[in-house]
Formats: C-alpha cells, structure tokens, sequence
C-alpha cells in the first residue's frame, strides 16, 4: 500500500493545489521543509503527496532524513506513481489543460492510464473510475504472472 510520495518541484504551492483538484483533497503547509506542501486526500488509505521546492533533496542525516537543496536543473526520472482518483478523465483533462501541462490516456495493454505530467517533468498516472477495475483485475498475481512470463521476441 502506498501511502505518499514526495517530489520536488518549480512551484510547490500551485501544483498542491492542482493536485487537490483531481484528488479531491486538500492542501496544507508542510512544516517539515520550508517551501513545501502537502496535499491530503482524506481517504482510508492515508493518501498524501508531498511537494518539495525544485532541488530538494532526501539524504540520510545522522538519526533521520535530512534535506539538502542542489542546484535545479530540467530533468526527467525514472520515479513516477500511479494512484486511483475520484475524478473523471474529462475533469482530469479540463485541469490538465488550464495549467497547460500534458494529459493524455495511455492503452498499457492490460488496462488504461491516465498520464498527468506535473509541470511536464513529473509523471502520475491517475486511475479514474472509469478505469481503475481494469487496473486492478489484472494486478492480481495470477493474472500479471501469466503476462509477465509470456516470451518477448528478441530485439535484432
């Protein structure tokens, strides 16, 4: 069970509160760096995303985390996290389009995402409830073993 995640971005405020549109949540000051915010959905799980000004960095202090800023640079990486949502893919696309970021929904083969690109660095992919059944049939064990395990063609 995921509960948060945390990303540093250009400007943490806004993108709480953009985030807190299409999880329905809501945005708080987060005391534990100065610059962040963190959005809380509110549900069962415990459902946050921290955001952290561009640079920040975790590193592991002498008895907890620690964070360092670094230089900002435009990158792109290899994290992203996929989360189930209350909102519909027109809501999700209308918000995605007011702040001119990209939206798109993505056919993954076994199931549907809903790609939302944080200040077009940053990728979610938001499961709504008009895909999320799909995602979660196949992530069962059996179901993922079996495609998996299927024999990819060699590359030439």
């Amino acid at each position: 069970m995921l509960h948060h995640i945390s990303i540093d971005v250009k400007n943490p405020r806004r993108v709480a509160e953009v985030l807190a549109k299409v999880m329905r949540g809501q945005v708080f000051p987060f005391p534990v760096h100065e610059g962040s915010y963190i959005v809380v959905a509110g549900d069962e799980y415990g459902t946050a995303i921290e955001l952290l000004p561009a640079g920040t960095s975790l590193v592991p202090g002498l008895e907890e985390v620690e964070f360092k800023t670094t230089p900002i640079a435009p990158r792109f990486g290899s994290v992203h996290a996929a989360l189930s949502v209350p909102t519909s893919l027109q809501e999700i696309e209308a918000i995605g389009v007011q702040e001119e970021w990209i939206v798109r929904l993505c056919d993954r083969g076994p199931f549907k995402v809903i790609e939302f690109w944080v200040e077009d660095q940053f990728a979610f992919e938001f499961l709504s409830p008009e895909i999320v059944s799909e995602y979660l049939e196949f992530m069962q064990l059996g179901k993922c073993e079996a495609f998996l395990n299927q024999e990819v063609p060699a590359v030439a």
